[in-house]
């Protein structure tokens, strides 16, 4: 992906956030932080969609963000991650914790950390967040290892992708 198709897209999410959407985007963020030996992620979805999805999946109502929301819904989310979400960092699976979310406006950010990284060569990412109930959607992989940065978009059709450093 081009550049400018990156400035873009960065560009249009903050913007999509302040009105009802009819776009369907998420940002994933994967950092190499290579003094603490760890991949920091960071994933942003729109808080309806997700809410949408999980009801569906988990036969459950989170109503997130207000007074009524399920106290045990981040159970949910790391179920949905864990199922949606697949990295290989040189060709071997890596497992995530769930550090938290946090809700900003009409989304919710999730974050997520590989340990016990002591190197990065490439990363292969598979992200099927809201695919299934929303074929429209777009997942924008930026990722940072040193100074390198690539990115990659992932939808319902093409939900793989390999950054090579």
């Amino acid at each position: 992906m081009n550049t400018k198709k990156t400035i873009l897209l960065l560009f249009i999410i903050p913007l999509l956030s302040f009105s009802a959407h009819k776009y369907y985007l998420s940002l994933t963020q994967i950092e190499y932080r290579s003094e603490l030996h760890t991949v920091q992620i960071t994933i942003n979805v729109f808080i309806d969609d997700i809410e949408k999805a999980l009801n569906k999946d988990y036969n459950i109502d989170l109503q997130l963000d207000t007074k009524k929301e399920l106290k045990d819904n981040d159970v949910y989310f790391k179920k949905y991650l864990n199922q949606k979400l697949h990295l290989k960092i040189d060709d071997v699976s890596k497992t995530f914790n769930y550090i938290g979310k946090e809700y900003d406006g009409d989304l919710v950010y999730f974050y997520l950390e590989i340990e016990d990284v002591t190197g990065v060569n490439t990363i292969e990412i598979s992200n099927k967040i809201l695919t299934t109930h929303f074929p429209q959607q777009q997942n924008l992989i930026k990722s940072k290892v040193g100074k390198k940065h690539k990115s990659i978009l992932l939808n319902a059709k093409n939900d793989k992708g390999l950054l090579k450093f």
